[in-house]
């Protein structure tokens, strides 16, 4: 059924990759493996050397583990807090471990969709920056608390495909 009705608040044309937080990666993949087969995963050590963070609208310098391995065209993502607070540790202490964020929601000017959807009333929880061997940007993210209205955060974002990335990885 199409829906009639006004213009989009941000134009989202696909959602690819489900952001699962856990308490520990190593164990979830493993579950992962003898549940449903999944067993190829790529896992890196997410923390400032390779990423710039702000959390509620300050820098931060936490970090964590993520795995990441495609499933047909979805991008599965697990994701372990290590060190300092962030989103998805303060979702583990709320929450426990699930469904993080569905994303991404790729647009072509991220702080534009950002302050459209925080004037709406959808609060950013966190950005990020992934820096080049030099200290460029070559990708951002920020993640967009839609739970109030979606029932869940959905991670907005700009610059290189992460499934370009993915294949670098």
């Amino acid at each position: 059924m199409k829906m009639a009705g006004s213009v989009p608040l941000v134009k989202v044309s696909e959602l690819f990759q489900a952001g699962i937080v856990v308490r520990d990666l190593d164990e979830s993949m493993k579950r992962y493996q003898s549940l449903l087969g999944i067993n190829s995963w790529k896992v890196v050590t997410i923390d400032s050397s390779i990423v710039r963070l702000t959390y509620r609208g300050k820098p931060s310098q936490h970090s964590f583990k993520a795995a990441f391995t495609m499933l047909g065209s979805l991008m599965i993502e697990l994701l372990e807090p290590l060190q300092g607070t962030g989103t998805y540790r303060e979702f583990l202490e709320k929450h426990g471990e699930g469904l993080h964020h569905l994303g991404h929601a790729r647009v072509p000017d991220l702080d534009r969709a950002t302050k459209a959807l925080e004037k709406a009333g959808f609060p950013t929880v966190e950005t990020g920056e992934t820096l080049g061997g030099s200290g460029e940007s070559f990708h951002k993210w920020a993640y967009v608390d839609m739970t109030a209205s979606l029932g869940y955060i959905i991670e907005f974002s700009s610059g290189i495909d992460p499934r370009e990335s993915f294949k670098m990885m």
